[in-house]
């Protein structure tokens, strides 16, 4: 059974959302629900970026006691001396030193060959691992890295003391198959592999994440980035929620254990939202509300026979309210007669005969019948009886 990490980088790749800067306040509570969520690392901020970023990691690696702490350096010394400042009194702790390796950004970006690459990763890794136990290298843009180059830069860093390989796709451009062939080429092409831990870090933007992420795991990831709700810069992270929705859900599939409690997803969803001022669209898999909403009427009899004809998970696992059935002109009467039963009614199959044609009429003119349109129809039903 394989044992897979959450590293949640919300306080930092989450807050380059645009519009987004959480206070330093925010940032602590947020990494105490993250702990009590059971995220295993939690990446804290990039300590050299501002003062501010440097007091909210110092801030957060002082407030959390069981959940590892890291902060994010370039390769460069003043960078790894800042995390070092930042997180000296987190209990347990690493860092997250990298350098793209990507021809764009080798070339255009950084205006460094190859071999400085492979020198800086060489110099900074091993000025890391004097002041970290834990060293943790990614190589930026690595899914448009030649995976030759790859491979030469990942061994360079764990040759320099690296522990943890992560491997971005930082612009969301790979595909499920080509990351799966990527860990494969690492797996055949790096020495001690099975001695490091793999990480993934995926990005939205062509809304493959989620996918990409899985695949990743599938080939000997065993540890997983990305954010609460998704956020981050362009179109997001992985959203870890959806990832642990899917190893919950999948288990057959996936055969791997996690430390994430789900009951605490939905609230800590809602924290993230609220200090983001980001609204969870009602179609986010797992805590949007639509996920454990059913307006189709085949849907609707389908769950009140068994509920598991149409819910995969259920709300509860997740810390959402329960199901609800939304009245609308899709709805069928065996959702009507239910719902006109549980506010009261005492109604039978023979009273839908006359109360189901009243309510589509109503349901036609509207998106959703409220309560008080149903109980206006059955008031005008019990005079139509009475009358009769």
């Amino acid at each position: 059974m394989k044992k897979i990490q959450f590293f949640d980088t919300t306080l930092r790749d989450g807050e380059q959302t645009i519009g987004v800067n959480f206070s330093i306040e925010q940032k602590v509570t947020i990494a105490k629900q993250l702990e009590k969520w059971g995220v295993d690392v939690i990446e804290a901020g990039f300590p050299i970026a501002s003062p501010e970023d440097f007091a909210a990691c110092k801030a957060v690696s002082e407030a959390v006691t069981l959940t590892m702490i890291t902060g994010l350096a370039r390769c460069k010394k003043a960078d790894i001396d800042a995390c070092v400042q930042a997180t000296k009194n987190a209990r347990i702790k690493q860092i997250h030193v990298f350098i793209a390796t990507s021809p764009i950004h080798r070339e255009d970006k950084l205006h460094m060959t190859k071999e400085e690459v492979i020198a800086s990763i060489t110099e900074h890794v091993t000025y890391a691992k004097k002041f970290f136990d834990i060293v943790q290298f990614s190589p930026e843009d690595a899914t448009r890295t030649e995976l030759d180059f790859l491979a030469e830069a990942v061994q360079t860093a764990i040759d320099a003391g690296a522990t943890v390989i992560n491997i971005p796709d930082t612009v969301g451009y790979t595909n499920p198959a080509e990351f799966a062939h990527l860990f494969q080429y690492l797996r055949q092409h790096i020495s001690n592999f099975d001695d490091i831990t793999f990480s993934s870090h995926c990005h939205n933007d062509l809304g493959m994440a989620t996918a990409n992420t899985l695949a990743a795991i599938e080939n000997g990831a065993t540890r997983v980035e990305g954010t609460v709700n998704g956020i981050g810069e362009h179109a997001g992270n992985v959203a870890l929620e959806q990832v642990a929705a899917n190893f919950y859900v999948r288990h057959d599939y996936y055969q791997c254990e996690d430390n994430i409690k789900l009951e605490y997803t939905k609230e800590t969803s809602e924290m993230v939202s609220r200090f983001s001022d980001m609204a969870v669209a009602n179609n986010q898999p797992v805590t949007g509300v639509n996920c454990f909403a059913i307006e189709s009427g085949i849907h609707q009899d389908g769950f009140l026979k068994n509920p598991q004809t149409y819910e995969i998970l259920t709300p509860e696992t997740v810390g959402m309210p329960a199901t609800a059935l939304p009245l609308g002109k899709l709805s069928g009467s065996h959702a009507v007669m239910d719902k006109l039963n549980h506010i009261g009614y005492n109604v039978d199959r023979g009273d839908m005969r006359i109360l189901f044609p009243r309510f589509k009429a109503i349901a036609d003119q509207t998106k959703l019948v409220s309560d008080a349109e149903l109980h206006e129809m059955m008031q005008e039903y019990k005079k139509d009886v009475i009358s009769a």
